[in-house]
């Protein structure tokens, strides 16, 4: 029989549970509404979600939409872009103004454009079009090809050591430098403030590369793809939620700005 190649792939549901998916559908549907308010002078954190959020949003009612392989294509590229820019982008933010924004986001988009076209050259067989997944994500796609996937999950694991493992080591020697400048502060104020700047960061970064570790560093199989989805709503939705606290509420020249607006605005309705 001849090999049908598929056009469109087609995600798996959450639930068939129509309750269970007006829970599900609202529940994101919040939080993604959240993280837009939340990021509103954070336009990249925002484009990373909207890749994602709104084409899983209408996936969680009735039967399975489909995709098609180039968007699937395109989806697999902004995500891998944004969220490897978002990777660089908090290594930097340990270093602050020494290495260039355009360096990580130039970075972001040349890996992910080399792993999108390394992927959508594969054969993908007609009779396995459903993604284990809620987004164009490189382990489950790869699990839809019908050839040797050997090589390609080699070079998978050797980005994601460069994506992860490095920035992140670049972030435990910048804050290990931090931690003995704070330890030599003598007010214990001094002390606490300075652990309370750097805490928020700290959470963003054990959240984003700790579940994105979960994902790509570690052997595939069934039960690890299924699990992949749950790691993935945690950087999807929570670290963006975070986001605004790290980028701009925690920073004081954004906080006097936010009063200076609202007592502004308040005495012009007194008026």
């Amino acid at each position: 029989l001849p090999i049908l190649f598929p056009t469109e792939f087609v995600f798996r549901v959450f639930t068939t549970v129509p309750e269970f998916q007006v829970l599900l559908f609202f529940l994101f549907l919040l939080l993604y509404l959240m993280i837009l308010c939340g990021n509103t002078v954070i336009i990249w954190v925002i484009c990373y979600t909207t890749v994602v959020v709104p084409l899983m949003l209408s996936n969680i009612f009735g039967a399975q939409k489909p995709i098609p392989l180039a968007g699937c294509g395109a989806q697999m590229f902004f995500f891998l872009t944004l969220g490897g820019a978002d990777c660089f982008l908090l290594a930097i933010m340990a270093y602050d103004r020494y290495v260039k924004l355009g360096g990580a986001v130039g970075l972001a988009f040349f890996l992910s454009l080399q792993f999108t076209a390394l992927i959508f050259t594969l054969p993908f067989c007609g009779h396995r079009r459903e993604i284990n997944h809620f987004l164009c994500k490189v382990p489950p796609v790869l699990c839809l090809s019908c050839t040797d996937i050997r090589v390609h999950q080699a070079v998978l694991y050797v980005v994601s050591i460069l994506v992860l493992t490095i920035p992140f080591l670049f972030i435990c020697v910048s804050y290990a430098f931090i931690t003995c400048a704070i330890l030599r502060i003598r007010s214990a104020e001094g002390r606490r403030r300075a652990f309370s700047t750097c805490s928020s960061h700290l959470t963003v970064v054990l959240l984003q590369y700790g579940c994105c570790a979960l994902v790509y560093l570690r052997l595939q199989s069934s039960s690890s793809v299924d699990e992949d989805r749950q790691f993935a709503l945690v950087y999807t939705f929570i670290t963006p939620l975070l986001n605004p606290l790290i980028y701009t509420l925690r920073n004081k020249d954004v906080k006097g700005a936010l009063k200076k607006v609202i007592s502004t605005k308040g005495t012009s309705e007194s008026f």
